[in-house]
């Protein structure tokens, strides 16, 4: 099929490319003409593993552009993937996707059949919307197309979006037209069935077993089950986060709690890990759009929001913690070990560190911070003046020279093997706030650390 996507982010990317190399023929498409630059070098803009070995070798499958209109008229399905960015209010900004929708319907030509395909996540109501659009743009412009629509939600991790695109846990089609159904469901065969040879950038983990297709649902299922999902997975770790704190308090350790409540299988061990928080571009979106959704039809869900209050806590009460052991954290060098929001990523959007940097500014904190990918988004998300407060360094245990204490705010492989000892020593005072619980409280005050964790 030839099958073109709008927008080259996180999803469309890895879409684009997981499609590329199951043999469709795939068109980019982006706004961004820098972005689109890069990706006709083979170069990703975004950080995440496998996306630039693959397009090397994919060139033949797939190409970029920015030209949306021009290359729609002979496709097969048509996939937006583009941001919905949240309003002031919470809500999902539908503006790119509509946008998107009518450039397409300026495309389309005469007695041709498409199938559009929303990716993106968003309202409820969207894919109605969609069809609206386009079909009101195919009537101005006296055009004869029939146009199916499908709403298609991804279920990708940032870090690990390249593998859940080829060995996905499910993949969820809504639509009321059984011929959309049945072009995605052959789209997605080769995955479906597990036909394709696994890229050597993503082998396929042992024992995974082919996934359901779930195709007899309506778009605004589909819809609901995007936000659904990523409201759970938030509340269970505001749960675990929100137990840890008590946990503190009496003296129990969450890691030891968290494992004995998931082992029960109708809870389950995943997103149970303690600490300084979730953030990212789903999560935080995504909960303040579904409790946006509620308050558009008179319905609290005071359940989402208090997962949003706990996560918020979690910041607060990391820089309450330096604060106490401390004594004060003004005047203090605090060096930050990790500023993206999860390994894997450059992405710094919503990141817990990012939080916890400017509650320790505001405090008259200085800040050295360490990523090995994240710096230059970091520098982005930080105003002039609290830059001014800010030295980025690309080696950790610089970030530690000298400084009052450690954070470390992401669980990045590199900071998992790192020298305890080494730390401790080049330190002024070896104090340790493990924010994501990855090393053993003995190991650390054995390597000479006053140590903090999460929960224990």
């Amino acid at each position: 099929m030839k099958i073109v996507i709008v927008g080259t982010g996180y999803v469309g990317l890895t879409t684009a490319v997981m499609l590329a190399y199951i043999g469709h023929n795939v068109v980019g498409v982006d706004i961004d003409e820098k972005k689109i630059e890069l990706l006709k070098k083979g170069k990703s803009p975004i950080h995440e593993a496998g996306v630039e070995e693959l397009l090397t070798s994919l060139k033949n499958n797939i190409t970029f552009t920015t030209d949306l209109k021009s290359n729609v008229g002979d496709a097969d399905i048509i996939m937006i993937a583009v941001g919905t960015p949240a309003k002031a209010n919470g809500e999902a900004n539908t503006h790119y996707v509509e946008e998107a929708a009518c450039t397409v319907a300026e495309g389309l030509i005469n007695g041709r059949t498409y199938t559009v395909v929303v990716k993106s996540t968003v309202p409820i109501g969207t894919n109605r919307r969609v069809a609206h659009v386009i079909k009101k743009t195919l009537e101005e412009r006296n055009v004869k197309a029939t146009v199916y629509v499908a709403s298609n939600p991804e279920f990708l991790r940032e870090g690990m979006a390249l593998y859940d695109s080829f060995y996905p846990d499910r993949i969820v089609i809504g639509s009321e037209d059984p011929e959309a159904i049945e072009m995605l469901r052959r789209m997605y065969r080769p995955i479906l069935e597990q036909t394709f040879d696994p890229p050597q950038a993503i082998p396929k983990r042992d024992g995974y077993s082919l996934p359901p297709l779930i195709i007899t649902t309506d778009p605004v299922s589909a819809e609901m089950i995007k936000y659904a999902a990523n409201a759970f997975l938030a509340l269970k770790i505001s749960f675990i986060n929100e137990i840890a704190g008590l946990c503190e308090k009496v003296g129990a350790d969450v890691t030891e709690v968290a494992r004995g409540i998931g082992l029960d299988t109708r809870i389950g061990a995943r997103f149970l890990n303690a600490g300084i928080g979730w953030g990212g571009s789903c999560f935080p979106k995504d909960t303040a759009a579904l409790i946006a959704v509620g308050r558009e039809y008179n319905y609290e869900m005071p359940i989402v929001e208090a997962a949003r209050r706990v996560n918020q806590l979690q910041r607060e009460r990391t820089v309450e913690k330096l604060q106490s052991v401390l004594k004060g954290v003004r005047g203090r060098t605090i060096a930050i070990l990790g500023l993206s929001f999860k390994p894997g990523t450059d992405d710094v959007r919503e990141s817990p560190a990012i939080d916890i940097i400017r509650l320790l500014i505001e405090r008259g904190a200085h800040i050295r911070a360490h990523d090995p990918v994240a710096i230059e988004n970091a520098r982005k998300a930080f105003t002039t003046e609290e830059l001014q407060e800010i030295t980025f360094v690309d080696d950790p245990y610089l970030a530690a020279e000298g400084a009052d204490a450690v954070v470390v705010a992401t669980e990045w492989q590199l900071y998992r093997k790192i020298d305890l000892k080494r730390l401790a020593y080049v330190m002024r005072t070896p104090i340790l706030l493990d924010g994501r619980n990855i090393y053993a409280p003995k190991e650390a005050r054995g390597a000479g650390f006053i140590y903090m964790g999460v929960g224990r």
